[in-house]
């Protein structure tokens, strides 16, 4: 076991989930969520932070700055509170109550803006107050996850070259698009490497990332209410849009078989398999990349009330789930106590 000092210093690069038995397709899952900020925003938000550091933007009085739905203000929080940098995160209404009380754990202020934008989004409004934010104090320094290159540079450096030691024959990679810092920097590696891989983003519906009308989207973590500034088209093979109900489904599918995973899993998952379904992928090697795991999503994703309030309630009744070990027994005792009829 390592024995590490600040917690960026760890991260499980090599852990993958079989999910042919689960799917039907020989589909290989990698897993992001195992280090101390949960998540693969981990590698995006060392890189920035050591970079801006390198060139002398962030210096001991500053405060780190950013918009994130999540999993990128956590990981920042960490990283803030390991290096003792000050932290505020832009967020939303969308981000998980869970998500928000662990950055404020963390010692980060968090600030949520409430007011939607021109594509109906949030996005737009997070980073207008970002940039007054900016504007107001040059103390403040926004690493901006959206334009910065070292967001897919931690990629290029660390998840492509993961995948491909445990997988020299792959075939297809399917990614999660929000940033597309994980994406360009996967694409961008498997461009360069010594064999094709068909490179498949995926993207939630009503998102505008690759085009096309905005709609709702309640899941935070993959999408966009823009065009990223980072994504460049050329490296994708295909897009592939997912539902937030066929997420939901996923989740709660690869939950009843004791993987508890994120949104953006279910979302990358959905598409894989969808993908795979309209494939002769017997002899393909196919790999998707689980950004988080699904401890941050107790309250919406696997909430009931939640999912009827949005869904309606028989999104999981269509989902052909297994029904719960106790499912035989309606009416459930607590142990040690005598049953009378």
């Amino acid at each position: 076991m390592p024995v590490i000092s600040a917690p960026q210093a760890f991260n499980e690069g090599s852990l993958f989930v079989d999910l042919e038995s689960i799917f039907g397709y020989r589909l290989y899952l990698k897993c992001e969520g195992f280090n101390f900020a949960g998540s693969i925003k981990l590698k995006a938000a060392n890189e920035m932070v050591e970079s801006a550091e390198r060139d002398g933007s962030l210096k001991p009085d500053s405060v780190l700055v950013e918009s994130s739905s999540g999993n990128l203000g956590v990981a920042l929080s960490m990283i803030a509170a390991s290096k003792g940098y000050r932290f505020l995160c832009v967020t939303d209404p969308r981000c998980n109550l869970s998500t928000k009380l662990l950055m404020e754990a963390l010692g980060s202020h968090v600030h949520v803006v409430t007011d939607l934008d021109e594509n109906g989004g949030f996005l737009g409004t997070r980073l207008e107050y970002l940039r007054a934010l900016c504007a107001s104090d040059d103390r403040y320094v926004w690493l901006s996850q959206y334009t910065n290159a070292g967001n897919w540079r931690a990629h290029y450096r660390t998840t492509a070259p993961e995948i491909a030691g445990h997988f020299p024959g792959l075939d297809v990679l399917f990614v999660g698009t929000g940033t597309a810092g994980t994406l360009m920097g996967c694409a961008r590696w498997f461009r360069e490497w010594h064999r094709p891989v068909r490179i498949v983003a995926v993207d939630s519906a009503g998102s505008v990332a690759f085009g096309g009308p905005p709609g709702r989207r309640m899941i935070p973590g993959l999408g966009m209410s823009m065009r990223p500034p980072l994504l460049d088209e050329s490296y994708v093979d295909e897009v592939i849009r997912v539902e937030e109900a066929d997420t939901i489904r996923t989740c709660h599918r690869l939950a009843r078989r004791g993987f508890l995973f994120g949104g953006s899993t279910g979302t990358v998952v959905s598409a894989a398999t969808e993908w795979l379904a309209r494939q002769d992928a017997r002899e393909l090697t196919a790999v998707a990349i689980a950004p988080d795991l699904g401890e941050r999503y107790l309250d919406t994703v696997y909430q009931t009330n939640w999912l009827q309030d949005l869904y309606g309630e028989q999104l999981l009744d269509s989902a052909g789930l297994p029904p719960p070990a106790w499912d035989d027994d309606p009416a459930p005792r607590a142990p040690g106590r005598r049953h009378r009829p």
